[in-house]
């Protein structure tokens, strides 16, 4: 067969396979047996061998999976991937409603009303039609790239159409489709009959099966399980204009994807709370497993001028259905000590199986919720996952008491530094006052060099508690007057690892303003708080000696953390902790995108692939946006430099192809200089 023949053939071959994959895994309807689908593929496995130039990331041959990948990389959402609200009663919903209403004043307002299922949130890139990027939510701004694991979910496309859509939209030219990979039940039910067969893991529960089958790092394995995907919306669109969230799902449905036939649009908030009790009572009869509905307001304009706060869009609310419940024994109450010194009583249970999830400890909040409800130590107690999540003791069953019950009191001396521990008028907390108490101290290290805060590599809980504990740290600041003599001379601690850690604080201390911000442990200031306030107040100091009204004029920051945020700012103790890490060099500055034409990598985007001889990918990326350039997940005929490393994959042959220059790391430093 000469090459026009095979190509020919190819396309032929490939088309029919699109065809018949969207007929079984999109619409449920095929059209020819599972015997006769494994010979078309087999053909083009065949033509494909023979003609290897016709094989391609997109061809229906390669949902088989590639080779194992030694890690993820980090992909930086140009749309950050907003968490929902929740309600977990109609009241709540309601008040939602009215929130919407009072803030949407004349502009329009129609409802969606979607199921909300439980799977891993992705988001998938089209460039011209073809799929070019995957990548989980993460936290919302930053996810992992799971492109070739994406590529084996049958149900989603590889290409998306060239001619025009029956509406008569045009292919756009960039589409980030955004949806839910999940697992059918009776797929599960298989799948673990299978895992236990060979003497394998078997999961909890669907979606437990989903998330790890997409997380795997051999692809190959991931081709092998039975995912599906709901497509639920997009992120960036290039090329066509969306009016609402209604018409996005009808686009997306005739572009190929997937979307829930459940969804419905209402024009009427209370056909919409009726249409979402009678589809929420039909939980059980579902081939795939749900948490509640979603209703989100259908007009993009307004979803915008609504806006966001915090994580959360004002937009859009899940109606969750109730929380799921166990009985088990309560076996004891223990405190322990939180880093803004808040002694927390837990409860020690009996193990018992909550939605899929073993739970062994709940919290109680404190000791009036304890006394309030009689719980006693021995006690059969009712344990819910609030929201699905979070462990939660909610009542004894009393009528089971025996009489070898017994109740509790909170300690009066913290458990960690035995001072004497107190409660503040108006308070439902206990504290320990006790500046100088080893548990907050250990806390507050343990926070601050984490991996959503300063991000300090190979700083955990063992090395706080003992740096603490030889007395090395005071307080946060002093973890920058750690010297090599301190460390090496600890025994166990050589001066390899001294090095090593050494750096990794040097080199935390460009993580800049919002990581900083972050990790102080202010009360209701996370990550994304610290980002919203850091655009509003780029530089610290200006940020600290802001009043309250001030903060709360930046949009998505509310009355609460403002106030946290102030009164922290007003202690001296904290005011001199500032001194001390601003003295130690940390960066104390937030640069805005107009801040950085200046600098020299502007307008600059770098890939980064491979291991680099020093640089830890994260460290590399910041140093390039420290220097104003833009650190994406995959290279484009937009990228400007490929920065390579050891065991670098398809990036750099593909950066080859593209002719883009490549940069080892050494060549990379080189440039600022």
């Amino acid at each position: 067969m000469s090459t026009e023949a095979a190509a020919e053939r190819w396309q032929q071959v490939a088309a029919a396979l699109r065809y018949h994959n969207h007929r079984y895994y999109v619409l449920d309807d095929p059209e020819i047996s599972d015997a006769a689908y494994d010979r078309l593929l087999t053909e083009l496995r065949e033509l494909e061998t023979d003609f290897p130039q016709l094989r391609s990331a997109s061809s229906p041959s390669q949902r088989v999976g590639d080779a194992p990948r030694a890690d993820f990389a980090k992909v930086q959402h140009r749309i950050p991937m907003t968490s929902l609200g929740n309600a977990f009663d109609e009241a709540e919903l309601r008040r939602w409603q009215q929130r919407v209403l009072r803030l949407a004043g004349d502009l329009p307002l129609s409802w969606v009303v979607e199921p909300k299922i439980d799977g891993l949130a992705v988001s998938i890139r089209y460039e011209d039609g073809t799929l070019s990027l995957g990548a989980t939510r993460g936290n919302g701004r930053v996810g992992e790239e799971i492109t070739p694991n994406l590529r084996t979910v049958r149900d989603v496309p590889l290409h998306i159409p060239v001619a025009p859509l029956p509406a008569g939209q045009p292919r756009p030219a960039v589409l980030e489709a955004r949806g839910e990979v999940y697992m059918r039940v009776a797929d599960f039910e298989r799948l673990n009959a299978q895992q236990a067969a060979h003497d394998e893991k078997v999961f909890a529960n669907p979606r437990n099966a989903a998330a790890g089958s997409l997380r795997l790092l051999d692809s190959r394995i991931t081709a092998q399980r039975p995912l599906s995907f709901f497509a639920y919306g997009v992120g960036e669109v290039e090329g066509t204009t969306l009016p609402g969230q209604w018409e996005t799902l009808q686009y997306l449905a005739q572009l190929g994807f997937p979307i829930s036939a459940d969804a419905r649009h209402f024009h009427d908030f209370e056909a919409a709370v009726d249409y979402a009790k009678s589809w929420m009572a039909q939980r059980e009869t579902l081939d795939y497993e749900v948490d509640g509905v979603v209703f989100k307001v259908n007009a993009f304009a307004t979803q915008e001028a609504l806006g966001v706060a915090g994580r959360e869009p004002r937009w859009a609310l899940a109606w969750k259905f109730p929380a799921s419940e166990a009985i088990t024994t309560l076996l004891d109450i223990s405190v322990n000590v939180g880093r803004t010194g808040v002694i927390n009583p837990n409860a020690l249970l009996a193990p018992v199986e909550i939605g899929g999830v073993i739970v062994s400890n709940a919290t109680l909040h404190n000791e009036d919720y304890i006394r309030d409800r009689d719980l006693r130590i021995g006690d059969e107690v009712i344990v819910k996952r609030a929201g699905d999540v979070i462990p939660k003791v909610l009542a004894p069953l009393p009528e089971l008491r025996d009489g070898s019950e017994r109740s509790w009191q909170m300690p009066s001396h913290c458990p960690s530094c035995g001072e004497p521990i107190s409660r503040l008028a108006g308070e439902a907390n206990h504290y320990c006052t006790n500046a100088a108490c080893p548990a907050q101290l250990v806390r507050q290290v343990e926070h601050f060099v984490s991996r959503g805060a300063m991000n300090i590599e190979g700083f955990g809980s063992k090395l706080a508690a003992r740096f603490v504990e030889e007395g090395l740290l005071h307080d946060v600041a002093d973890i920058y007057a750690l010297t090599f003599e301190q460390l090496s001379a600890l025994e166990g601690f050589g001066e390899t690892s001294a090095s090593n850690l050494l750096r990794e604080i040097e080199l935390s201390k460009a993580r800049g303003m919002v990581p900083l911000l972050t990790a102080l442990g202010i009360r209701f200031v996370g990550s994304t708080v610290a980002a919203l306030l850091a655009d509003g107040y780029p530089s610290l100091e200006a940020l600290l000696a802001a009043p309250p009204d001030a903060l709360e004029a930046i949009h998505g920051i509310g009355p609460v953390s403002a106030k946290s945020l102030t009164e922290w700012a007003s202690h001296e103790s904290n005011q001199r902790l500032i001194q001390k890490l601003a003295a130690a060099g940390l960066a104390m500055q937030h640069e805005r995108q107009a801040a950085r034409d200046g600098q020299p990598f502007a307008g600059l985007t770098f890939v980064l692939t491979g291991t680099l001889p020093t640089l830890t990918r994260r460290d590399a990326q910041a140093w390039i946006e420290a220097r104003g350039g833009k650190v994406v997940g995959s290279v484009s005929s937009k990228t400007d430099y490929l920065v390579a490393g050891e065991s670098a994959g398809s990036k750099l042959t593909k950066a080859q192809k593209l002719s883009i220059p490549i940069l080892s790391e050494e060549a990379l430093l080189a440039l600022n200089a």
